[in-house]
């Protein structure tokens, strides 16, 4: 997964990659030569007082080591840019297909997962990448390099890189080992930490209402702890990683001076070759230890990669069609022989449902709760699709639209509307941005939500706060449909948007809109039976099913269910 990712959302920067490599070549091999003339100025230069060639050989040390520096600068730059570039492209990548889910994918892997995928698995394998350009790169080079400078040097003392090296991957993949099961854990206590916080800030008020707070906050504790615990174990590990291979460097340093000062004595080895043998270990230990790096954030990459490439690879339920069609009419909605069923359930949430929205027509769906009625919204704005049967649309079935052509003429009011941070004007014009002012204040003069617009010095400008917090939820429902109101659609479907609403105002915005959409069809969903008196013809829905159409009037005598709807709800009224 991995490195499945990491080739396709690399490829447009494949450039920015050469030149990390061709500049990391630079680097290493500058740092390779670097001790052997060191070597050369203290065996040829000061053992005997070349004055001139240590001059010499000093000046061509720092012209490499300012090709060195710069080389490694542009190294990491070219890098960073790769890598950031990269959490850009990847970042885009999972909300583009997040924003295509239906609600089931959605429910599936859960708000905040979603969060925690889009935002640190991104930054996890984006680290990985920034670590490979400016350090892992190299770590091969110099480990190689290494090797072959130091048996120029002296082959007497190789014997110490096979023991050294060997000793400090063994130590290094022990701990590695150990590492990666715990950064899959990590990044699901993460997960949860993310949905228990999203939770309670959601549901602050019940949180309050119920005086929970106590027990609230025990849970997010628990949650942190849980967290807590496994970041410290993979802390604890990783902190065993970098004692240890000082430790190993200590000792290989160590054991070079004191098998290599027989040498020199012997005069097998000169002190600069001594030296630069020395520099060589080193070397070659910090490049194995910088490959290691890899064994370090390579296990939560691949972890945070595998959960972005699964987001990546799920497929949306609702799918876009290759040829959409256009329908031409007024914007005629019909539920043709509906059914509906959430896989693995039992019975269908919908059974045959059949109906009509006609333009011109209030069309109104009333029942208990679990009836079906949210189902029924999601199946006509496609936020789901049917198990069987068909939602058309002016004749056309709403699965072979293009989603933008279906967004356009069928709008929604959601039962729990939503308003994004901004002003009033900026939330009225989501769904048509170029909508005059003229404009804006018809919708709210429609919605009933122009007084309490106007009121605000501000107007139009007047800030919302995210999710609409800044105003009441009877407002936060009329901003809502007025900017439904300004999009225009040609099918108005309200999910019990009117709920928020006292008896006079939705009695005097249900007339508005009657008299400002006189031939639109609307679809109103409601719970409240004087929300839907009026209406030209309620659909009324018991476990699924239809078990009564007509009139308010036709229905009192006719349908049970809906008559025991109306006396409960008179007996709550009174």
């Amino acid at each position: 997964m991995l490195l499945t990712l990491l080739r396709e959302r690399l490829r447009p920067h494949r450039g920015l990659l050469v030149a990390v490599l061709v500049l990391q070549v630079l680097q290493t091999a500058a740092s390779l030569y670097l001790p052997r003339l060191n070597a050369d100025v203290i065996d040829e230069g000061v053992a005997t007082g070349d004055t001139a060639l240590i001059r010499r050989l000093g000046a061509l040390m720092l012209a490499i080591t300012l090709l060195q520096v710069v080389a490694t600068i542009a190294a990491v730059w070219c890098g960073a840019r790769a890598a950031m570039a990269l959490g850009r492209d990847v970042r885009a990548a999972v909300f583009e297909h997040v924003l295509s889910f239906s609600k089931a994918e959605v429910g599936r892997f859960g708000a905040a997962s979603l969060i925690t995928r889009g935002t640190n698995d991104v930054q996890q394998v984006q680290v990985l990448v920034l670590m490979t350009c400016t350090m892992i790169v190299s770590a091969p080079i110099l480990c190689v390099g290494g090797v072959v400078m130091a048996l120029r040097e002296d082959a007497g003392l190789s014997w110490l890189v096979v023991v050294a090296v060997p000793l400090l991957v063994a130590g290094m993949a022990l701990v590695m080992v150990r590492l990666g099961p715990l950064f899959g854990l990590l990044q699901q206590r993460i997960d949860t930490v993310n949905r228990v916080l999203r939770e309670q800030l959601t549901g602050l008020r019940v949180v309050r209402g119920f005086v929970r707070e106590e027990a609230e906050q025990a849970r997010f504790a628990q949650a942190n702890e849980d967290l807590t615990d496994v970041a410290l174990r993979a802390g604890r590990l990783f902190a065993l990683v970098f004692p240890f291979v000082l430790l190993v460097m200590n000792l290989a340093s160590a054991a070079v001076v004191w098998f290599g000062a027989g040498r020199v004595e012997s005069g097998e080895l000169g002190v600069g070759s001594l030296t630069a043998f020395l520099t060589y270990l080193v070397q070659i230990l910090t490049g194995v230890m910088m490959t290691t790096f890899l064994a370090v954030v390579g296990p939560r990459a691949a972890v945070s990669a595998r959960r972005i490439e699964e987001v990546l690879r799920t497929p949306s339920s609702v799918h876009e069609p290759k040829s959409p069609a256009v329908p031409a009419g007024p914007g005629r909605l019909e539920f043709r022989e509906v059914s509906f069923s959430y896989p693995g359930a039992d019975r269908p949430v919908l059974d045959r449902v059949s109906f009509d929205v006609l333009p011109g027509r209030t069309t109104a769906v009333i029942g208990s709760t679990g009836s079906g009625k949210t189902t029924v919204v999601n199946l006509a704005t496609r936020l789901a699709d049917v198990s069987s049967g068909a939602v058309l649309l002016d004749g056309v079935d709403v699965r072979h639209l293009a989603d933008a052509d279906l967004r356009r003429r069928v709008g929604l009011v959601p039962q729990r509307p939503y308003l994004f941070a901004g002003t009033v004007a900026s939330n009225l014009r989501f769904g048509r941005p170029g909508a005059t002012d003229e404009e804006l204040w018809a919708a709210l003069r429609t919605a009933q939500a122009a007084d309490f617009v106007a009121e605000r010095p501000e107007g139009l400008q007047a800030p919302v706060s995210q999710g609409g917090s800044n105003v009441s939820g009877g407002q936060r429902q009329r901003l809502s449909i007025a900017r439904l109101l300004v999009q225009g659609p040609q099918v108005h479907v309200f999910d019990d948007a009117f709920s928020a609403l006292d008896t006079a105002t939705d009695a005097r915005l249900r007339s508005a809109l009657a008299r400002e959409l006189p031939g639109a069809a609307i679809l109103v969903v409601a719970q409240r039976v004087s929300t839907i008196v009026d209406a030209d013809e309620i659909v009324v829905l018991e476990g699924g099913r239809v078990v009564g159409r007509g009139r308010h009037e036709e229905l009192l005598g006719t349908c049970p269910t809906y008559e025991d709807i109306v006396a409960s709800q008179q007996e709550v009224a009174a």
